[in-house]
C-alpha cells in the first residue's frame, strides 16, 4: 500500500507524530478512541503517524494489539496520512512477524529501532535489519536510532551499508548530533527525520524531512507551520514558533514518560476520557499533570 504522501525528499510526510495507543480504564485496547485521536491528529496537521512506537507503549502490547491498531489507523486516516508501524524489538523473529503483519495490512511504512538491551554488535543490527526489511517486502523502513534506550548506536559503516538497500529511505534521530546528521544526509542520501522535539528547528534548518514527535499530539499545527517556514527561508518565523513551544516541549519530554505525557496532554485537550497507560508505566501524579497544564498554557496550546 502506497502512502498519500511517499516522495523521495520526504518519503513518509514532514510532520509526524508518535501516537499514543488509548486503553479502557482496565487496560484493554480501545480501537474506537484510537480511531478518534488518529483523526484529531489528522486534522490538526500532522501528515502522518507511527503507531505502536515506543510511545505506543509497544513493549506492553501483543502481535495482535498492534495489528489491530495499524487496521483501525488505516481504515480512519490511511487514505491522507502516511501510516507508518513500529515493528522494531529486540527478537529479529518477533520484529520479523511484526513486519509480516504490517505488510499484510497495508501498512505505509515501518520503523525499525535499534535492538535494544541485547546491544549487539554492528553486524547483528545489519542482519537484524534485513531480515525484517524481507519480510516487509517492498514497504519502505524507517530507522531509529535512539541510543539512549537501546544501548547501541548506528555507526557510519552501518548507514552505508544500508545504501544498498532499496527499503531503506530514512532514519528518524535521537542522537542528538546535527554534524553527524548532516554528514547521513550528504554521504547515503538518507532522508532524515527529527527524534527529538527539543532539536526540531534545528534538524529542520540542515535540511531534515521532517519530525517525528511526542508534543505534536498537541503542537501540530505548530509544526506543520515551522515546516512551512523553514522551506520558505523564514527563519524568524520559525524561530518564533519554536520559543512559543519551549514550555510545551519541557514539560512533555522532561515531566515524565512520553507516553504518560501524551495521553495527559490529549486528555486536557478534551480528546481522551482519561489517560490509562499500561504497567511498568505508572498513572500521572497530580503534580505531573499540574506540570504539563502550565507547559500547554504558556505555549498557547490551552487556556488557562
Amino acid at each position: 500500500m502506497t502512502s498519500p504522501l511517499a516522495g523521495p525528499a520526504a518519503p513518509f510526510g514532514r510532520v509526524l507524530t508518535a501516537m499514543v495507543t488509548p486503553f479502557t480504564p482496565d487496560g484493554a485496547q480501545d480501537l474506537a478512541t484510537a480511531q478518534k485521536v488518529a483523526t484529531y491528529l489528522v486534522d490538526a496537521g500532522n501528515d502522518g503517524l507511527v503507531v505502536s512506537g515506543t510511545t505506543g507503549e509497544s513493549p506492553t502490547t501483543t502481535i495482535a494489539e498492534d495489528g489491530r491498531l495499524l487496521a483501525a489507523v488505516l481504515e480512519a486516516v490511511g487514505d491522507r496520512a502516511t501510516v507508518v508501524a513500529g515493528v522494531g524489538t529486540n527478537d529479529t523473529r518477533h520484529s520479523v512477524e511484526l513486519a509480516e503483519q504490517a505488510r499484510r495490512t497495508g501498512a505505509h511504512g515501518l520503523l525499525v529501532v535499534t535492538p535494544y538491551y541485547s546491544r549487539p554488535p554492528q553486524r547483528g543490527i545489519v542482519a537484524h535489519v534485513r531480515q525484517v526489511a524481507r519480510a516487509g517486502g517492498d514497504v519502505p523502513i524507517m530507522l531509529y536510532d535512539i541510543p539512549g534506550r537501546t544501548g547501541v548506536q548506528l555507526s557510519e559503516d552501518t548507514y552505508r551499508e544500508f545504501t544498498a538497500d532499496p527499503t531503506v529511505v530514512a532514519m528518524k534521530d535521537a542522537v542528538g548530533d546535527l554534524e553527524r546528521g548532516a554528514w547521513i544526509m550528504s554521504e547515503t542520501g538518507l532522508a532524515v527525520y527529527s527524534g527529538d522535539d527539543a532539536l526540531n528547528l534545528g534538524w529542520l534548518a540542515i535540511g531534515a524531512a521532517g519530525v517525528v514527535s511526542v508534543v505534536g499530539h498537541a503542537a501540530a499545527a505548530d509544526y506543520a507551520a515551522m515546516v512551512r517556514a523553514v522551506d520558505a527561508g523564514d527563519l524568524p518565523a520559525a524561530r518564533a514558533i519554536n520559543t512559543r513551544l519551549v514550555p510545551a516541549v519541557r514539560a512533555l519530554m522532561t515531566t515524565s514518560q512520553g507516553a504518560m505525557t501524551a495521553k495527559v496532554a490529549l486528555q486536557l485537550l478534551g480528546v481522551l476520557e482519561h489517560a490509562t497507560v499500561r504497567s511498568p508505566l505508572p498513572p500521572a501524579t497530580d503534580d505531573e499533570i499540574a506540570a504539563i497544564r502550565a507547559g500547554l498554557v504558556a505555549a498557547h496550546l490551552l487556556e488557562a
